[in-house]
């Protein structure tokens, strides 16, 4: 009786075990998964599905497989809050998101109280990074480096043309609003004007006549594609020819949905194309046999998780200070490039480029 006793807690015990030794690694996603970005979200998704499934059916991250866990912030930070509180409490081995800067940085308090590594494929605030919080990173640039390539694009390339800037009031639009008057100002031009503007809004003929009636040639927007798209159509109702320049909020094919053809000669800033790098070409053929187009985020997305999963390899762990300690001690070789990361989190990479709308493509501007 005694042996039969011990040979059962004897399986019990390697049961357990076995199922501790292969359980899922969990990895949190967050994002705008519903709400007026909710296309970001879905570019978040589907570049990490597919990191994941590429990962997974290579044995995992240090053999375990990997489960990704999506919480939905709607940009909303106080959304954003409580989801990161939720996936922290499901201690996932790390967060890939969020997307709007707004949601990132007060997310990333409660991460940080967790210990767990957060990477934003697309928050482009510089305050995310610039707390002196060791667990936040990005693979995507800043908008003190994107404000200024739009700048001096506008001040070499068309100079002495009037420009105005107008924000929509969020920490991404007005953070990237400010970065570029900054660089506009220090490069000798001055803007006619300096507003903000209400997002959600659908009449915008108030600043359709105040661009008139200033005389832009240029009207510079920090916020989203809605809001661009219906400034843009309604600029041309009324036969304004100003041109909308703007950030990586603009470069989404929905934004041409809204525009039509009135879109034609926008201008945006954002990182080089990684679908045109010859090793992603047939990742790229993956997506657009399945009729989607991998756009802006998408890629971030999963380069996003390569960096966390060749990190945790290289620590040998999935534990949070090994894994933001490898991830700024390496190199990484993603679908989005070569990057590393500096001592605050920033990725150490491509800057920022000019893209043009051109017959519903945006194609990079000479």
């Amino acid at each position: 009786m005694k042996t039969l006793k011990t040979l059962a807690l004897a399986s019990v015990a390697a049961v357990a075990f076995g199922a501790a030794a292969h359980a899922e690694i969990l990895l949190g996603l967050a994002g705008p998964m519903t709400g007026p970005e909710a296309q970001f979200g879905e570019q978040f998704k589907q570049g990490a599905n597919k990191a994941i499934e590429d990962i997974n059916a290579k044995g995992g991250v240090l053999g375990q497989k990997v489960k990704i866990v999506v919480g939905d912030d709607a940009c909303d930070p106080k959304q954003a809050r409580s989801v990161a509180e939720e996936l922290a409490s499901k201690k996932v081995a790390a967060i890939i998101g969020h997307f709007c800067s707004g949601s990132s940085i007060p997310a990333s308090e409660v991460y940080q109280e967790n210990g767990i590594p957060q990477i934003s494929p697309g928050s482009t605030n510089p305050t995310y990074t610039e707390r002196g919080m060791n667990n936040v990173f990005r693979v995507c640039g800043r908008d003190d480096q994107q404000g200024p390539t739009a700048a001096n694009y506008i001040a070499k390339k068309y100079p002495g043309k009037k420009v105005a800037i107008i924000h929509d009031k969020s920490a991404y639009g007005k953070g990237l609003a400010d970065e570029f008057k900054k660089a506009l100002n220090t490069a000798g031009v001055t803007e006619v004007f300096y507003e903000a503007i209400t997002a959600g809004e659908k009449d915008y003929s108030a600043l359709v006549t105040k661009l008139k009636s200033a005389g832009a040639d240029f009207v510079f927007l920090g916020g989203y594609k809605t809001e661009g798209g219906l400034i843009v159509r309604q600029m041309r109702d009324q036969g304004l020819k100003t041109t909308l320049v703007g950030g990586d909020a603009l470069l989404v094919e929905e934004f041409w949905a809204i525009t039509g053809t009135a879109g034609e000669g926008t201008l945006v800033t954002f990182s080089p194309d990684p679908r045109l790098l010859p090793q992603n070409a047939a990742l790229v053929k993956y997506y657009r046999d399945k009729k989607y187009e991998p756009e802006t985020y998408t890629l971030y997305s999963f380069g996003a998780i390569q960096a966390w999963a060749m990190a945790a390899e290289k620590a040998g762990s999935t534990d949070g200070k090994k894994v933001i300690a490898a991830l700024k001690a390496n190199k990484f070789d993603t679908v989005i490039g070569n990057i590393g990361f500096d001592a605050k989190g920033d990725v150490v990479g491509p800057n920022y480029v000019m893209y043009v709308w051109k017959n519903g493509k945006y194609v990079y501007a000479d």
